[in-house]
């Protein structure tokens, strides 16, 4: 049957990426197996040679998974995409895919800090080295960040927790003109709010464990294609896509899978081969549950994030709001750009008085609970220098935009009202 012409991301949210022919399951079916039975070795052999398209082992490739691809690539507007095990497998096999030991990486400062972790010492330890510039850099020195072994360029369409919004079209213009892509990792708008791919991203990535699945119930990953750029272009660059990969009897990915798909096949059949990170069909299972009501939950986390900021900000006991939809806001500007139609759920706010009120205001709430999470139904606060983020410096900290006041509150679908109650008496105990 041929596959179902989605024209809004409401109806691809619900119907995209699995159309069941007659007597096939409703839902996206569970394949909770790791290989299938072939009569002969010669198809097999044809299978691992990537002369033709088929399952063989679940590691590299599974229905379940590729159908839920299917549906985030429809989303995000990409022509091919896969799941790994987490969003950090996600952003690591998007960066080193294309780049090795030897090479380097220009990325955005203000980043989750666990990606920042991998980009300035895991990377550094693989021979790849990173600058990372201001999210709100003049394009003169985001230029002079380049090298010429530089691969990509990476940032966060907003910046988990400091909610910068990066301003994509500069910084794809920059690397469109340096020769390379622009990797976005849109975890926090998902497409529903934003499609940075729409805006000039080459490559766009999630953490499926956030506002996708929705719930807590699955760790879980996506990488997206959007087909457009031109490896061929710059081969000389990309060595990796443009000439014979000998591990696979010298296929080269451009030539045979053009430029929409050479960027994932490559990763799945060379990085989910040796590495091994994929997403369980399970937990593929799950995401695809989440996304059936991911364009209405979206809607209910702006509004909810928007109304708990506008509240915040007018407290006495508050020191500072920053949410990309409060009008008045350092980001509002660049989010009426990017984020029209909202931003995410997510509020960072410091407590007056410092840490220590933060963690007395955190260990008040009664609604909200701390939790090392964020983006999903129910509402959750995280004090990041005191956990996500406290593998980085002082100086670091200071770059990404996390000072040591800043609480993290992810509001979930709740009632507005409630959540802000639990705020104000949280507040008013301190």
């Amino acid at each position: 049957m041929a596959e179902l012409q989605c024209s809004t991301i409401d109806t691809t949210c619900v119907q995209g990426g699995w159309r069941p022919g007659d007597g096939d399951p409703r839902q996206v079916p569970i394949y909770q197996n790791t290989t299938w039975k072939y009569d002969s070795s010669e198809h097999m052999g044809r299978l691992f040679d990537l002369e033709e398209s088929g399952y063989f082992y679940t590691r590299l490739q599974n229905p379940t998974n590729d159908a839920v691809a299917a549906k985030i690539a429809a989303l995000e507007g990409g022509t091919a995409a896969m799941l790994t095990s987490s969003g950090q497998a996600a952003n690591f096999f998007a960066v080193f895919n294309i780049a090795g030991c030897g090479d380097h990486v220009v990325a955005s400062s203000a980043i989750y800090g666990g990606t920042f972790n991998l980009l300035a010492h895991t990377l550094r330890r693989m021979g790849i080295a990173v600058t990372f510039v201001d999210p709100h850099c003049t394009r003169e020195q985001l230029d002079a960040a380049f090298q010429p072994n530089t691969k990509c360029v990476f940032g966060e369409t907003i910046a988990n927790p400091a909610l910068a919004v990066l301003d994509i079209r500069k910084f794809a213009d920059a690397a469109h003109g340096h020769g390379v892509p622009l990797i976005v990792d849109n975890t926090f708008p998902t497409p529903v709010l934003c499609r940075p791919i729409e805006f000039g991203a080459d490559i766009v990535t999630h953490s499926t464990t956030k506002y996708m699945d929705g719930h807590g119930a699955s760790v879980g990953g996506a990488i997206v294609d959007s087909g457009r750029f031109d490896w061929a272009a710059h081969a000389d660059k990309f060595p990796g896509l443009t000439t014979p990969d000998a591990t696979y009897h010298g296929v080269n990915y451009v030539e045979r899978f053009g430029k929409e798909g050479a960027y994932i096949t490559k990763a799945t059949a060379q990085l989910m081969r040796d590495l091994g990170s994929i997403q369980s069909p399970q937990n593929a299972f799950l995401v695809n549950l989440g996304l059936e009501s991911l364009h209405l939950r979206m809607a209910r986390h702006a509004e909810n994030g928007l109304a708990v900021a506008q509240f915040l900000s007018e407290h006495p006991k508050v020191a500072w709001v920053r949410h990309p939809s409060l009008p008045g806001d350092a980001e509002f500007a660049l989010a009426q750009e990017y984020l029209p139609d909202g931003s995410c759920g997510v509020v960072s706010f410091g407590v007056a008085g410092g840490r220590a009120a933060a963690e007395a205001f955190m260990a008040k709430l009664q609604l909200a609970q701390i939790a090392t999470h964020v983006a999903d139904a129910r509402t959750c606060v995280l004090h990041p220098a005191a956990s996500t983020h406290r593998q980085m410096t002082d100086d670091e900290l200071a770059a990404a935009g996390i000072g040591a006041d800043l609480v993290r509150l992810s509001c979930g679908i709740e009632n507005a009202r409630d959540i802000i109650a639990d705020l104000d008496q949280a507040l008013a105990a301190i």
